[in-house]
């Protein structure tokens, strides 16, 4: 897989990636688009039904609304990305297969497998949007 890329891109040209665009690649997309100013566009190996319901609780707290969110596959995805953020391994392996698109590894925690309290599964989504907010912060300044 491609080292990380470090120079600048452009901001339109970002795909957030993930297996199913429910949970990590949308939330990914929604809170790059805060930090920036900028949107940009997500997707997974496959397209689930719908976002997360912990996703959209998580990132109602954050300010930020994913219920227009609708789940599409890398198929779906018009534009050619300048860079590729890959949030799964999986969808590490499909981004590479895009040619000449940079490809940058970014492997998140699945919190749909956060068995528990709502309280806890709430925790685990909380902790993925840290953290991809996080690395958006030091990635896209």
């Amino acid at each position: 897989m491609s080292a990380p890329v470090s120079a600048p891109v452009s901001a339109r040209a970002v795909l957030f990636a993930c297996t199913h665009n429910t949970v990590r690649s949308p939330m990914a997309a929604a809170l790059f688009a805060q930090a920036t100013g900028e949107p940009a566009v997500s997707c997974g190996l496959n397209a689930g039904e719908q976002v997360n319901g912990f996703a959209c609780a998580v990132m109602a707290e954050a300010g930020v609304d994913l219920l227009d969110h609708h789940p599409r596959t890398f198929e779906d995805v018009q534009d050619r990305p300048e860079l590729i953020v890959a949030l799964t391994p999986d969808a590490a392996v499909r981004a590479e297969q895009v040619a000449g698109v940079p490809v940058e590894v970014w492997p998140i925690d699945d919190p749909t497998l956060t068995e528990g309290s709502r309280e806890q599964q709430l925790e685990a989504f909380r902790q993925v949007r840290d953290d991809l907010r996080a690395r958006i912060a030091a990635r896209f300044r």
